[in-house]
């Protein structure tokens, strides 16, 4: 919004108008900003939860400390939707593609979260919003980013097409093609992607139908919508169930989402895309701004949800939270990295259908249902260990930091 302003000022010659077009500079107002909403207004918001009792609910877990808890203020993820949607709308490109995609998804699972959340407080149901509306929600907006995504006349990929008879001193310059040396630089749709151990870090959709012969890129597209459905719900759960221990999934969140900020950053600038041989996607380094919002947003949140927690975010920012994680890396064609980055995320979800699926496979040859961890997810397992939920906490954003680092490695591993 105030992009539009001061782009207005700086054609007037107004000293210091011209800092707006510098996207580290409204990255440093997106962080400076979410962070004084959240630390502000967040302690506002978080005694008018109290003072309407909006609070956790008795859980009967066995778990040390749990009876604690009880009464704590939830619904805390609007203090996190708050610190990004204002830093985002302030200092972000209105009219970029991404940065909108980002804006609904942070919108349209928060709402989701919020019927959740508002079921449970407020009707007294603690199964909250039925699993297949949860599911609707998620697969509608998993419709909205893959469509946009691949109709959009905006988004679109450089890459290079390699020619053996080009002569290395070629250079050859137009609107949509630049030749220089032995490769073609071209603006295109495409349905690709980056993942490591691959050839050139790329990898098509279309591999997947290859069997179609020469219909396989026709239809690349809705195998990519289908992959853009699973992933969004996929980290989303996996965020709403990391969101069992004070400060759990904002810090691992945080981390995720500084990793992503640099991610963007490389894939939106053509010098560091050429270095590091990843897509080059232009217009994306202004999503810099929006996960400048995101951090700010987490790390104010997590000043009072960190061990004894004095608000939870509910399923109104844990769905939101790992709805943005999931487009951001969709977006950004860094999505099959996921697994390696939401390392956590993946984990415990993959704790929860190890659990449930032994335990019925148990129970059906031996009559009676065994365990593979002593509570699922896994963060209850160690609770169950005996481990104290600050060491928990700590070692896990340690892994998250661990898997973060990874997540940058491989973009060189050919």
């Amino acid at each position: 919004m105030l992009t539009y302003i001061f782009e207005y000022l700086d054609k007037l010659n107004v000293p210091g108008a011209g800092m707006f077009q510098y996207i580290s500079f409204r990255s440093a107002l997106a962080v400076i900003t979410s962070l004084l909403i959240s630390l502000i207004y967040g302690k506002r918001i978080i005694n008018l939860l109290r003072k309407y009792q909006i609070g956790d609910e008795a859980r009967d877990l066995g778990l040390e400390g749990e009876n604690l808890k009880v009464g704590t203020p939830t619904m805390g993820g609007l203090i996190i939707l708050a610190s990004i949607l204002i830093p985002t709308l302030l200092f972000g490109d209105l009219g970029n593609v991404y940065v909108i995609l980002m804006l609904i998804t942070t919108v349209w699972l928060g709402f989701v979260g919020f019927l959740d959340d508002y079921i449970k407080v407020f009707k007294k149901d603690k199964r909250g919003l039925a699993g297949k509306f949860k599911l609707i929600g998620q697969i509608s907006l998993g419709v909205i980013v893959g469509l946009t995504l691949y109709l959009n006349e905006d988004v679109v990929i450089r890459e290079k097409i390699f020619s053996d008879t080009q002569s290395a001193e070629e250079i050859i310059e137009s609107n949509d093609v630049k030749t220089t040396r032995n490769y073609t630089i071209v603006e295109s749709k495409s349905t690709k992607t980056t993942i490591p151990f691959f050839k050139n870090n790329e990898f098509d959709y279309a591999y997947l139908i290859a069997f179609l012969g020469e219909k396989s890129q026709k239809y690349a597209w809705i195998v990519f919508i289908l992959a853009v459905i699973f992933i969004i719900a996929a980290v989303s759960n996996g965020a709403n169930m990391t969101d069992g221990l004070d400060g759990l999934a904002t810090g691992v969140s945080a981390i995720n989402g500084a990793t992503l900020g640099v991610l963007a950053y490389v894939s939106g600038n053509l010098i560091y895309a050429d270095y590091l041989n990843i897509l080059y996607i232009p217009y994306t380094g202004e999503l810099v701004i929006f996960v400048s919002a995101f951090i700010g947003a987490t790390i104010g949140f997590l000043w009072y949800n960190s061990y004894p927690a004095q608000v939870f975010m509910g399923d109104t920012g844990s769905l939101a939270i790992g709805g943005i994680i999931a487009v951001f890396a969709i977006i950004i064609r860094k999505e099959l990295l996921i697994p390696i980055l939401c390392g956590i995320f993946f984990a415990e979800n993959v704790s929860v259908m190890l659990q449930v699926s032994y335990f019925k496979y148990t129970r059906k040859k031996y009559g009676e249902g065994r365990r593979i961890f002593l509570m699922s997810p896994l963060h209850h397992h160690y609770q169950k260990k005996g481990h104290t939920e600050p060491k928990i906490v700590t070692r896990f954003w340690i892994v998250a930091i661990i898997l973060a680092v990874v997540t940058v490695v491989t973009l060189k591993i050919r």
